[in-house]
């Protein structure tokens, strides 16, 4: 039966899934795998515990969308995650070793229901999992990263830091898209970051950085970054964007979740006419909202933007005196105290809106329902994936 074995596709969904024990099936196969093939090891970082959790959600993922008998959107996962991962320097025969530790990592797990039916199955599912990845890749044109030298950083914030970037060639991709990075001081590993500029043709390009506490990358970037570092972008990722003739526009960024919805007010600011578009942008303290300066700067000469600074507190803390002050001369929204989620849903749903949310996994959630939950038709909200 192959894919169309449901039943079969459960099994092997289940023995995947990180909430089922999918964690230690990964670790498992990854085991597998580096036996098989030794030099896929060194493509790897040493630490691998968050390796397996994300190839567990996207195994996952994948497993379901075949049991509801739906391939467009697993094909175009696969076809990204196999251009994508041609900026680890994957060989072709490294996806062949793959399938068989895989295959083979799923056999033991699901040993005592492993029939010839199943083994159908699994072969058809890994087969086109392999198959659309290593066809996507090949068939990819152009270097799968680029190189740049970072020229100006600005510590803006305890925790944010803005980085400008020269990159030795441009970088395709559109406003509202992410990247991946990789940073001198911790090779092999891979962070997303989203561009806070349009594209530019002579290479320059922008992000901004939030310390995360307990996260590994992010602190590094903030604290350590230094002019004439050399950084390595990857390949474009994500579909959020402005449909010009779709109605008004909602934003809400939280943070450096701004700099996606930036990157696409820039890019608007190049039309005569556009939508309306209304910009919520939220912070903990008043001097986390960082960039309000240039959305000021933007809004003064295009009236169809309209920005509302967001604090949770009402007043800074001590600290902030050590940074340059963000407020903005006269002319933005009078800045509201409370959380994003609130503050955005006491205007209303907002239902007549294209709403783009950007920001930390748990704002992202915590606005999605709230606005849901207000009426929003949730088919009209975009946001980048929470999990990477």
């Amino acid at each position: 039966m192959g894919l169309d074995d449901r039943d079969g596709l459960r099994m092997l969904r289940d023995a995947v899934d990180p909430r089922l024990g999918g964690v230690e099936t990964m670790r498992e196969f990854y085991t597998k795998w580096f036996a098989i093939d030794m030099a896929v090891r060194d493509l790897f970082p040493p630490e691998l515990t968050n390796q397996f959790t994300v190839f567990s959600q996207a195994l996952t993922f994948l497993f379901n969308e075949l049991v509801e008998q739906r391939a467009e959107e697993p094909v175009a996962f696969l076809a990204q995650l196999g251009r994508d991962h041609r900026k680890y320097g994957v060989e072709r025969s490294q996806y062949f070793s793959m399938h068989e530790a895989l295959y083979t990592t799923l056999r033991s797990r699901l040993s005592d229901n492993w029939d010839d039916k199943l083994d159908d199955t699994a072969r058809a599912a890994l087969e086109l999992f392999i198959g659309v990845m290593y066809g996507a890749a090949d068939a990819e044109g152009g270097p799968p990263f680029c190189d740049g030298t970072v020229v100006e950083i600005n510590r803006v914030s305890r925790d944010i830091s803005v980085i400008r970037l020269q990159l030795d060639q441009p970088l395709p991709y559109f406003p509202g898209q992410y990247v991946t990075v990789q940073v001198p001081q911790w090779p092999r590993r891979w962070r997303y970051l989203s561009p806070a500029i349009p594209p530019d043709p002579g290479g320059a390009i922008e992000f901004h950085v939030r310390s995360v506490t307990g996260g590994m990358i992010s602190p590094t970037v903030v604290v350590e970054t230094q002019p004439g570092d050399r950084w390595r972008v990857s390949n474009p990722h994500g579909g959020m964007q402005i449909d010009r003739n779709g109605g008004d526009v909602l934003m809400v960024a939280g943070s450096t979740g701004l700099a996606p919805l930036r990157a696409l007010i820039m890019d608007l600011a190049r039309f005569g006419e556009n939508p309306r578009v209304h910009l919520f942008f939220g912070a903990r303290y008043p001097c986390e909202l960082y960039d309000l300066r240039t959305l000021w700067q933007i809004a003064a000469h295009n009236p169809w933007l309209s920005v509302s600074p967001v604090s949770e507190f009402a007043q800074d803390p001590p600290w902030a005196a050590d940074y340059p002050d963000v407020q903005p001369p006269r002319g933005l929204h009078v800045r509201q105290t409370g959380r994003l989620p609130e503050v955005v849903t006491k205007y209303g749903n907002w239902s007549d809106r294209q709403i783009l949310i950007c920001g930390g996994p748990d704002m992202v959630t915590a606005t999605v329902e709230a606005l849901t939950g207000k009426g929003a038709p949730p088919e009209q909200i975009q946001h980048d994936p929470l999990s990477g």
